[in-house]
């Protein structure tokens, strides 16, 4: 088990380390830049010394062309892996802040919040300071969206299964981290739905026969040039067909450009993808979970990243168009543009049906890199055990995971099946903080995560809620009426399945007497129908339902009020609380005379 100091010191090791390696990436680079510029003044030199010289000159320019094309290359290369080992860099920068509690500048998730969901509006999952903003590390857009999917999925099947590939993504931090870095450098991320289609509607341009005809043409074209250095023929043989190239390129010319302009914002994607696809099937996975995910992305034949590493390699191939002697001699020569395009509509033709399942592997990666990352972070927390028992949750010594660790206190907790709890309090002694506790702990375990406890035992169950309601303007709809479309949600889902049901406070839009018979009844109502969860009120009188349901228990937190000064110790007790507060805060902070 790794301590907060352990952790401090691994994020600080990795962040030296791959500091250092992209500092002498950086020294290649200059020195590349210097060699290329080198080459470039040989070229122009050699020329200058030889000029009237036609056929020495010209071997100058192409073997001149061939070296600083390898150099651009290589110059590339070299900028790419220094991209990524200062990706890796920023990386350990963000977990070292993020263990000071310093996670407010990470992605929000406001896109995805809904307050018709079954929890996700309650519990702070998105937005700021919200759980989601907590555990976020994903690196695209699409692995973003696949996290808010788990999260709010409420499903809880196969918990085990999802607890053992956590378990393994949380022990190796390094493959989750070059991953993440590989895909944190797509420049222009395009939705995996857009690219599918495109794919998917592709019609192609390029004539069947052409693969024989360009042959003949590269072919026709070597001799050519052959023979003008030989001198057998003069240059004005050689210029004509170039530029007869030329001309059968601008027949195409305006469907070449459109190919290059639907390409040019998924070349990056495709790049960075084929080398997640290659960390993926590199990593040994013994999770069944894992190892199923990476098994879709390998058939008989070939892998999938070799796979999409050649179609990567024909977009950046015509994205190259663009250099002068490729766009201009290669064309002219070879018909080079429409040899690429061919290659492009071959390889859409025999894989365009699979790219949807591997992008789908990438973003399940991305996604679950998070679900580790918190679980490695969070040494102390537990994975519930999971049963089939009376007992929903039993948890021992139960936080918020997003209260700092040195002023949180802790709870135990126990509720067993169709049991109620009504827990009562004064102001700000800890009943909303704790009801969003258990509400996080069953979504955490329904994950597969870990969650804030010293030890738990959970028996899987869906979550349901009803504690932020608010009046809707748009609508025309009133607080009350907000409030009783969401306990109709509630009674319509528990007549299909098992939800544990969380109430902050039932019909706060109606006078005290209407409410307390409302309530009431509605609590009747929840334990005939078998169900199980938590209420928080301030009205003492629904607390009488223990009375006479045995299914109902009290609780309460409390308050203490001593030489006029308030004090909370925010610790779950059974019974009914006696001390309510809010006539002495409104003294005490001037609102009210005495």
């Amino acid at each position: 088990m790794k301590s907060k100091r352990e952790l401090r010191e691994f994020y600080q090791a990795e962040h030296q380390k791959n500091q250092e390696a992209a500092d002498a990436l950086k020294k290649k680079v200059l020195y590349s830049s210097a060699l290329r510029f080198s080459v470039f003044l040989l070229v122009v030199f050699l020329c200058y010394v030889n000029w009237g010289q036609p056929e020495t000159i010209l071997i100058s320019l192409l073997v001149g062309a061939i070296a600083f094309i390898w150099l651009i290359r290589r110059h590339d290369g070299l900028k790419k892996k220094r991209a990524y080992r200062k990706a890796i860099v920023e990386i350990n920068k963000r977990e070292l802040s993020i263990l000071e509690g310093n996670f407010h500048t990470q992605p929000e998730g406001n896109e995805y919040k809904n307050p018709e969901h079954f929890y996700s509006q309650d519990i702070d999952l998105f937005g700021r300071g919200s759980f989601y903003q907590y555990l976020n590390r994903t690196a695209l857009e699409s692995g973003s969206k696949r996290l808010a999917g788990i999260l709010t999925a409420n499903e809880c099947s196969e918990i085990p299964t999802k607890q053992e590939a956590i378990k393994e993504l949380k022990d190796i931090p390094q493959w989750r981290q070059q991953f993440s870095a590989l895909a944190s450098l797509v420049k222009v991320e395009v939705k995996a739905e857009r690219v599918v289609r495109w794919l998917d509607e592709y019609e192609g341009f390029v004539p069947k026969r052409f693969k024989v005809l360009s042959v003949f043409f590269s072919v026709i074209s070597l001799v050519l040039i052959a023979l003008f250095f030989t001198s057998n023929i003069s240059g004005t043989i050689v210029t004509v067909w170039f530029f007869l190239g030329l001309g059968i390129i601008g027949m195409f010319l305006k469907k070449i450009n459109k190919l290059v302009s639907d390409t040019s914002q998924i070349q990056t994607t495709f790049e960075q993808f084929y080398q997640l696809l290659e960390k993926i099937e590199g990593q040994e996975f013994s999770s069944e979970l894992l190892k199923t995910k990476k098994e879709s992305i390998i058939n008989n034949t070939e892998r999938a990243s070799s796979i999409l590493k050649r179609f990567s390699k024909l977009l950046d191939a015509l994205d190259q168009r663009s250099n002068m002697i490729v766009g201009i001699f290669a064309n002219g020569f070879l018909l080079r543009d429409l040899w690429v395009a061919r290659n492009i509509e071959q390889w859409i033709r025999e894989h365009h049906e699979e790219v949807g399942k591997w992008f789908e592997v990438i973003s399940f990666f991305d996604a679950h890199n998070s679900l580790g990352n918190y679980a490695f972070n969070h040494p102390k927390h537990t994975f519930p055990t999971i049963e089939e028992d009376k007992e929903v949750l039993h948890s021992e010594k139960a936080c918020h995971p997003l209260i700092r660790e040195e002023v949180a206190v802790a709870n135990d907790f126990k509720i067993d099946k169709e049991q109620f709890y009504i827990i009562t309090g004064a102001n700000m002694a800890g009943k909303s903080t704790f009801l969003r506790t258990v509400a996080l702990q069953i979504v955490m375990a329904n994950v597969g995560l870990p969650i804030c406890a010293e030890s738990s035992r959970y028996t899987p169950i869906k979550l349901i809620t009803s504690m932020r309601t608010t009046d809707s303007l748009t609508k025309d709809e009133s607080y009350f009426f907000s409030e009783l479309k969401r306990l109709k949600y509630i009674v319509d889902h528990i007549q299909t399945n098992r939800y544990f049901i969380i109430l902050d406070e039932i019909l706060k839009g109606t006078n005290s007497t209407d409410k307390a018979i409302g309530s009431r009844k509605f609590v009747d109502k929840l334990v005939r129908s078998h169900s199980t969860g938590i209420i928080a009120t301030h009205d003492l009188s629904l607390c009488e339902a223990a009375d006479s349901l045995e299914q109902v228990e009290n609780y309460y937190f409390d308050a203490v009020i001593k030489d006029d000064e308030l004090f909370f110790d925010y610790m779950l007790r059974k019974g009914i609380c006696q001390n309510m507060n809010a006539s002495f805060l409104l003294r005490n902070m001037g609102i009210v005379d005495d």
